[in-house]
């Protein structure tokens, strides 16, 4: 897998930062790992559940959790992608990430995780890096309903495995000004998804929408594999279940467009480079959207929105 890379643009905050100059690895420990089939008290249910506890220390300071069809088993049934999903701050710490995100190959028992920080020695420089755990060792079981679940296997004395996640930090990305397909096929693609903003109706005692209530998801996409690149996405329509959507920006040779499952929650992300030569670049990123939705005062309508999400792509 080769590394992601690093981009350009103002620092949050102070706490979210790691050294990029003099530093460029990173640990995550993992405190926790869980997989759990479907629920069978679920009648229907067909989704598995992934959750990884992250921390530098003892304390739980990231909260990761993806859900997926488990025949998927990590990866989406239409691109073949992996699906990314955010890795929530706890708040019992002190952070050094902006933004977490990981995916899962349930198939080959890996785990990926990408993080976006704060370069401390750097101004105004934000780091992008990537790494693998693979969980070789996993022990599997049956609840007493009946569901399946694996958490990795304790040591000979009963404890927790050391688990730790290493991730490198990688070359700028290009400039967007100059980039070239043969630039971009050699780097690693993903974007920070900001503005999440989802409006619908949702009468008491129901589970899904009102028909025709659902205006589907808006939001940015920053580039983190070009730099310099943001894009302004919106639904333009929907069909079998699924919404539609199409994103601009303001450099010419780039264009993106969406899809988003709402019952699922899963958005795929298409990203097409212009080459000039009559052909394109495109990237595919997949994300489970964990979405706030709130009810407004007095009324049946809820609006959605999300703290910024990494959605990664596949592996180089």
């Amino acid at each position: 897998m080769k590394y992601l890379p690093y981009i350009f643009f103002t620092a949050a905050g102070a706490h979210a930062a790691r050294q990029c100059s003099t530093t460029t690895e990173y640990t995550h420990r993992v405190l926790d790992a869980r997989y759990d089939g479907p629920d069978l008290d679920k009648p229907g249910s067909d989704l598995a559940t992934i959750s990884v506890s992250l921390s530098s220390s003892t304390t739980p300071l990231y909260e990761c959790v993806a859900q997926w069809p488990e025949s998927w088993k990590g990866f989406h049934n239409v691109t073949k992608k992996l699906i990314w999903s955010d890795c929530i701050w706890t708040g019992a710490g002190t952070g050094a990430d902006k933004s977490v995100s990981f995916a899962v190959d349930w198939d080959k028992k890996v785990v990926y995780l990408a993080h976006v920080f704060a370069c401390s020695d750097v101004q105004e420089t934000d780091g992008l890096a990537t790494g693998t755990l693979p969980l070789s060792e996993l022990d599997c079981d049956y609840t007493e309903e009946g569901s399946a679940y694996c958490t990795p296997k304790a040591t000979s004395t009963g404890a927790r495995p050391d688990l730790r996640i290493s991730t490198t930090l990688a070359p700028a990305a290009p400039d967007a000004n100059n980039a070239s397909c043969s630039d971009l096929s050699k780097q690693y693609q993903s974007w920070t998804l900001e503005k999440w903003h989802r409006q619908f109706v949702l009468t008491p005692g129901t589970f899904e929408p009102k028909a025709g209530t659902d205006t589907g998801p808006s939001f940015t996409l920053k580039s983190l594999g070009v730099d310099g690149v943001v894009f302004t996405c919106a639904t333009t329509s929907s069909s079998i279940g699924l919404f539609q959507g199409e994103c601009k920006s303001g450099v010419t040779k780039a264009a993106a467009t969406f899809t988003f499952d709402p019952k699922l929650n899963i958005l795929a992300v298409k990203q097409k480079w212009d080459c000039g030569d009559s052909s394109a670049l495109e990237t595919v990123g997949v994300g489970f959207m964990q979405g706030t939705c709130d009810r407004g005062f007095n009324s049946d309508l809820f609006t959605c929105s999300s703290e910024p999400v990494l959605i990664g792509t596949e592996p180089l």
